[in-house]
This record gives C-alpha cells, sequence and structure tokens, in this order.
C-alpha cells in the first residue's frame, strides 16, 4: 500500500491567550517547545494564584473563549519585535500597548475591564510567561495539530459549515482520512523538517461552540461529537522531538 503524504494546510499562533489568531508562512521548532510566541500572554480574570511551577491552572482562571465569548467580535495583532498589540474593534484600532512594560500591560487590563463589563470575576492583569512557560492548556511543549478532514466530518454531522479556527490549532493538515489523527496516538509524524511524537487526543470544549467571525455560540461542537463519535475528541497534541522549519505546503507523513 502507497504511503499516504497529507500536507500542511496553515499554521497560526495566539500570542496572547483567548484572543484571535496571528497566521505564520513558516515557523522554526525547537525540541520539546511549543511555537514561539505561542500563548505567550494571559488576562488573568480575577486573582488566579499563577505560578508557572506547579500543574498548568484552568482556562477558566483567565479569559478564555470557554467563557467568554465576545472575545471572538476582537481582531487582534501582535509585534514581536516591538511587543506591541494592537486590538481592533468593529473594524477600527481601539487598543495599542507594549505588552513588554507593566504601563502596557496596565492599559491593556484596563480596556478589556471596561470590554469585559459583567463577565469579570476580579480584577484584570495581564501576565507575560516567565522563562519556557506557555499558557497553553497542556504543560506539555507541544502543537495542536487538526486534520481538516476531520473538521469537514463535523460538518456532515452538522448540516452546516464549520470554521477550523472554531478549534484554535497551531497546525492544520489535510491529505489523512477523517479521525485518522486519532489513531496516532505514540506514534512518530514528520512534518517538513522536523520529527514529532502524537502525545494527546484533544479533548473539546465550549470553545469551540463559539463562532470565530461573529462571537455568537451557535453551534454545540461538543455534544455533536458525543452523539456521533461516542467521545468530544478533534485533533491531537504533538510534540517536536527535533529542531526544524515548517511551512504551508510542506510534506506530512507518519514515520
Amino acid at each position: 500500500m502507497a504511503e499516504t503524504v497529507g500536507r500542511v494546510a496553515a499554521l497560526r499562533r495566539y500570542p496572547v491567550k483567548g484572543l484571535s489568531p496571528e497566521p505564520l508562512d513558516a515557523v522554526e521548532v525547537e525540541a520539546g517547545r511549543q511555537f514561539a510566541g505561542d500563548r505567550a500572554y494571559a488576562i488573568e480574570n480575577g486573582p488566579s494564584g499563577f505560578d508557572p511551577a506547579p500543574a498548568k491552572l484552568p482556562k477558566t482562571r483567565f479569559l478564555c473563549l470557554m467563557r467568554n465569548a465576545r472575545l471572538a467580535g476582537l481582531k487582534t495583532r501582535f509585534d514581536d519585535t516591538a511587543h506591541r498589540l494592537e486590538v481592533e474593534r468593529d473594524g477600527a484600532l481601539a487598543l495599542s500597548v507594549d505588552l513588554s512594560s507593566e504601563a502596557g500591560r496596565s492599559e491593556a487590563a484596563d480596556w478589556f475591564t471596561v470590554f469585559m463589563g459583567d463577565e469579570l470575576r476580579g480584577p484584570l492583569k495581564v501576565l507575560p510567561a516567565p522563562g519556557r512557560h506557555t499558557f497553553s492548556d497542556t504543560s506539555k511543549g507541544v502543537l495542536s495539530l487538526i486534520n481538516l478532514a476531520s473538521v469537514s466530518a463535523i460538518e456532515d454531522f452538522s448540516g452546516a459549515p464549520v470554521d477550523p479556527l472554531r478549534f484554535r490549532g497551531n497546525l492544520d493538515f489535510e491529505g489523512f482520512g477523517a479521525w485518522e489523527e486519532l489513531d496516532w496516538l505514540d506514534r512518530e509524524v514528520l512534518i517538513g523538517e522536523a520529527r514529532f511524537r502524537v502525545v494527546q487526543r484533544t479533548v473539546r470544549c465550549a470553545a469551540t461552540e463559539v463562532d470565530p467571525t461573529t462571537a455568537e455560540r451557535d453551534m454545540r461542537i461538543p455534544k455533536l461529537l458525543q452523539q456521533n463519535l461516542g467521545h468530544a475528541d478533534c485533533g491531537v497534541y504533538a510534540e517536536p522531538l527535533t529542531a526544524g522549519r515548517i511551512a504551508v505546503g510542506d510534506a506530512i507523513r507518519l514515520a
């Protein structure tokens, strides 16, 4: 049987947890680490007791789409060099701050305090990720991989279009059958110049219910998955085993 070879369809990172993604054409991967700059900041929703040393805090301690669908109505950009976050609301620039400075993080917290309104659980605080820490949903240095064929299968379940951005993946791929990725646990995958090991299936939460364009909670994807598959998994986490460059269009194959 011929080897199945897929293709990287999209790459993206999320500089601030819960806010919009930044598309990438290519990225240099480091062994044992997530994309550089991915979930590098988070907005604490009330005192969280954040400490990078212990296990991860629940995402609900921070602003996140699972609880705060209105975040999807914002379009954000992040400049790595200047550490500047720009937030666009209703087509107009609403905030531009330097997140590397305490003053800039304080200004951002003040703006989001007004924007979030009655969804606040306490004072907001913008937290930078120290060292190799990341505000991802797992303590491992991993990438989130999304199989576009599985997304198409969810469209068949729902009878409506499903934007892959609902799944907030780092890498979308095509060329494999629906749900094949769920059988890759503990297997190695070659993507571009880098080698990965699939370490975990991704259990979907209520964040996927939010339309990334309209910010409406309009599709109960975890329930659809449970009804049709008996579980709520879609996509996998993969840990980089080697360094290397990966780019949109690169081949992806099982080792």
